[in-house]
């Protein structure tokens, strides 16, 4: 068995238990198989195995390294959990099915535009700035409403939110805000927790956790 596949069960069983422990309705999460400069041969042993989510950083990298695969198994779905600038919106939306990072009313309106255009799609998570953090995207909390009405009204498939909390040791805190937020506006996904954070993540009720190391290694 390929060490990425060993891994990622092992995940798997650890999920499991702590769900068990938890004694909670939770049901196991989307294990998002964050593949960002790993070469496909890989991720080949992971796709093999069965393993449907992948999650890529870069655009242009995803088209790379994607588009024939995609075209051979259509049940395998893309995130985009990077930033995604406005002009790399009409590519994104050729390979992702999933994009977890949408953080402004401009980048909001482009995507709108874009499926109009292709007549696709994509599932949506807005970016949530939890921390406030100067140097981070996404929507403070307190704007969030209005601005999930806004994209409403753009006909985006807004799903849930996501969130990269701050690295100060109090990230439960902000994984609890988060789940109290998503609950607020009736989402029914939560994307957070990587991998050092996503147990935690979990027992705040993530449905979508985005795992890199953990399964790949560390990347060279």
């Amino acid at each position: 068995m390929h060490k990425s596949v060993h891994n990622l069960i092992q995940i798997e069983k650890e999920i499991q238990s702590n769900i068990i422990n938890l004694d909670t309705v939770n049901k196991s999460p989307k294990i998002i198989a964050v593949s960002k400069t790993h070469p496909i041969e890989i991720i080949s042993p992971l796709i093999n195995h069965g393993h449907l989510d992948f999650g890529e950083n870069k655009v242009q990298e995803a088209v790379d390294k994607w588009s024939d695969i995609k075209n051979e198994k259509d049940n395998i779905k893309l995130h985009l959990i990077g930033r995604l600038q406005t002009n790399k919106v009409k590519f994104a939306l050729k390979i992702f099915d999933y994009i977890h990072s949408l953080d402004s009313e401009k980048l909001a309106n482009k995507i709108s535009d874009e499926q109009i255009k292709q007549g696709k799609k994509p599932k949506i998570f807005i970016q949530v700035n939890i921390g406030n953090e100067d140097q981070k995207s996404g929507i403070n909390k307190e704007n969030l409403g209005n601005f999930y009405e806004f994209c409403k009204n753009l006909d985006l498939d807004i799903i849930g939110t996501m969130c990269i909390p701050p690295k100060d040791g109090n990230t439960e805190k902000f994984f609890s805000e988060m789940s109290n937020v998503n609950q607020e506006l009736n989402f029914k996904e939560l994307s957070m927790g990587m991998s050092g954070d996503y147990i935690d993540a979990i027992k705040n009720s993530a449905t979508y956790i985005r795992v890199g190391s953990k399964i790949f290694g560390n990347r060279i």
